[in-house]
């Protein structure tokens, strides 16, 4: 790739970690290598995981988080740990060489929860280097990361089957 970009998903509505593996599916299409880092997703294999082990070595998924749910006002040395050592991780593969495409998936929910600074996903974004495309999701994403961003879109909840009592699908959500 000549020059890489960094591109933000978020908003509340559904789809930026879609729209992100959509991207990485694109460019695996043209042998592009990708690694997506998922942060605050533990709890057990989505589908993405299962597509990924059929198109390795050229799309990477490396999933980080406990199973449960995250709460800001309570948060837990773990959670904080195994964000911080994504992030480390998500640095590596970002600058190692190996990677054309690196997604980080509910990045900016990680930053939002205080698991990670801002400053710390700024100097993230700092460091890419000018041949990597970097991709940012999850909601709340905060103003200075969307300012540094090349690329943002705002997914917007109108209509969501949640709300008549519709449950996470295997294979659509999950």
């Amino acid at each position: 790739m000549e020059q890489g970009m960094v591109q933000v998903y978020t908003g509340d509505g559904k789809g930026k970690t879609t729209a992100a593996l959509g991207l990485a599916l694109r460019a695996v299409g043209r042998g592009f290598k990708v690694c997506v880092v998922q942060f605050i997703k533990g709890g057990g294999a989505y589908g993405e995981h299962l597509a990924a082990r059929q198109l390795e070595p050229l799309l990477t998924i490396h999933q980080t988080g406990r199973d449960g749910w995250i709460f800001r006002d309570k948060l837990e040395d773990e959670d904080i740990r195994i964000a911080q050592e994504a992030l480390e991780f998500a640095r590596q593969a970002m600058n190692g060489g190996s990677y054309d495409l690196v997604i980080l998936d509910e990045i900016n929910g990680a930053v939002w929860f205080g698991l990670l600074s801002v400053e710390d996903l700024l100097e993230v974004i700092a460091s890419k280097p000018p041949h990597v495309e970097l991709v940012l999701t999850g909601r709340s994403a905060d103003s200075r990361v969307i300012e540094a961003a090349d690329l943002v879109t705002e997914m917007r909840e109108v209509k969501h089957y949640y709300q008549q009592g519709v449950d996470a699908r295997i294979g659509i959500e999950k």
